[in-house]
């Protein structure tokens, strides 16, 4: 899960694996797996760095498991 921002300053956190894209235009807008779209504060980089992050520690918690 990511922490975002939209523009009327409110905090939600979006599921990393939902985003199918994220575009400037010039506000960030985050599209979802659904076609649902969410203007948000962050940069595209940021919003990218935070989807890289998570993917990482998902995988850390699924690498880390024993059977």
């Amino acid at each position: 899960m990511i922490h975002v921002t939209r523009l009327n300053g409110s905090e939600f956190v979006i599921n990393g694996d939902m985003i199918r894209e994220v575009e400037a235009t010039p506000d960030t807008v985050i599209t979802l797996n659904t076609g649902q779209k969410i203007m948000v504060r962050e940069a595209v980089d940021e919003v990218v760095a935070a989807v890289i992050e998570y993917k990482r520690r998902i995988q850390g918690i699924v690498g880390s498991e024993t059977p």
